[in-house]
C-alpha cells in the first residue's frame, strides 16, 4: 500500500473553503482532540470558510453547528445543511423534514429485517437523534465489524433501492438522491461559486469509504493517516496523505495549509 505524499504543492494556495470530514477526521478514538478544534479556529481567523460535510444524526450536527467554529454543517450525508445566518441556526433541505422522517420510517423497519440475520449488530445510540437517516453501528460503541460483513449489509440495504455507504464507525442507509458530493456542490453553488472555482478554491479532508466521491470530485484533498485502513478498497483516493491520525492528522493539515499560504 501506498498512500501517497504528505507535501502540499502551491496549488493549494489557492484554497478558501475547507470541507471536512467529522468522525476520524477531526476526532479520534471517540474524542475531539483540542488540536483539531483549535485547527478549525486558525481556518476561520485566517479567512478560510469551513464546512463540516458528516454522516452525525441531526442532534450531533446541531451541536457543531451551535457551538464549533465552523461556516456551515451539512448533516447526514447532505441531508439538510444547518447554518447560521444572522446570529440564528437554520436548517434547509430538499424535502420536508416530515418527509424526510417517513422515508426513514419505512427504511428503518427494512433495515431491521436484514439485521436480524446479525443478531450481533444493532441500530446507533443515536438513531433516535436522525432526521432522515438509519445508522447501524460497526465500531462505534462496539467492537470493529468484519468487513465481509460490513459489504453484505450494504449491499443488501442498496437491493432495497436504498443508499448505503459505511464510515469508519457506522454504516449509513438512506432514501432520496442528496450525498456529500451532491449537497456539497449544491451549496457552494448557492454561495455563487461556480464549478471551476470549486475546483481551484475548495479542498476535502476525510478518512473513510464515504468520502471517496468528494475524493474523485475535487482535485485538492487530503486523508488523515487512519485512511491507511481503507486504502487498498478506495476507488478514488485524496491526493496527500498526513502522517498524524484523525484529528491530530486535521490539526496537521491546518499547519501546512496554512504555511503554504504565508498566514500560519
Amino acid at each position: 500500500m501506498t498512500t501517497g505524499q504528505s507535501a502540499l504543492t502551491e496549488q493549494w494556495n489557492n484554497i478558501k473553503w475547507v470541507l471536512t470530514d467529522v468522525d476520524d477526521t477531526l476526532t479520534w478514538q471517540g474524542k475531539l482532540p483540542p488540536e483539531a478544534l483549535i485547527a478549525l479556529n486558525k481556518l476561520q481567523q485566517a479567512g478560510i470558510k469551513v464546512i463540516a460535510v458528516t454522516g452525525a444524526c441531526a442532534g450531533w450536527c446541531d451541536h457543531i453547528a451551535q457551538l464549533w467554529p465552523v461556516d456551515a454543517v451539512l448533516g447526514e450525508n447532505g441531508a439538510f445543511i444547518l447554518e447560521k445566518k444572522n446570529g440564528y441556526l437554520t436548517i434547509s433541505a430538499d424535502l420536508s423534514l416530515d418527509t424526510l422522517k417517513a422515508q426513514q420510517s419505512q427504511l428503518k423497519e427494512q433495515v431491521l429485517k436484514i439485521l436480524m440475520k446479525y443478531p450481533d449488530l444493532n441500530l446507533t445510540l443515536d438513531q433516535a437523534y436522525r432526521l432522515c437517516e438509519v445508522s447501524i453501528d460497526i465500531g462505534q460503541n462496539r467492537p470493529r465489524v468484519d468487513n465481509e460483513i460490513i459489504e453484505e449489509i450494504t449491499f443488501n440495504i442498496q437491493a432495497l433501492g436504498a443508499h448505503a455507504t459505511s464510515s469508519s464507525i457506522h454504516i449509513n442507509a438512506w432514501y432520496g438522491e442528496h450525498s456529500k458530493k451532491a449537497t456539497s456542490f449544491k451549496y457552494l453553488n448557492a454561495k455563487g461559486l461556480t464549478e471551476s472555482e470549486i475546483a481551484k478554491h475548495c479542498c476535502y479532508i476525510g478518512d473513510s469509504m464515504n468520502d471517496q466521491a468528494m475524493f474523485q470530485a475535487l482535485p485538492l484533498t487530503a486523508g488523515v493517516a487512519n485512511i491507511s485502513h481503507y486504502w487498498d478498497k478506495l476507488h478514488h483516493h485524496p491526493s496527500v496523505v498526513m502522517e498524524n491520525n484523525g484529528g491530530y492528522g486535521f490539526s496537521e493539515f491546518t499547519e501546512k495549509l496554512l504555511t503554504i499560504k504565508c498566514i500560519a
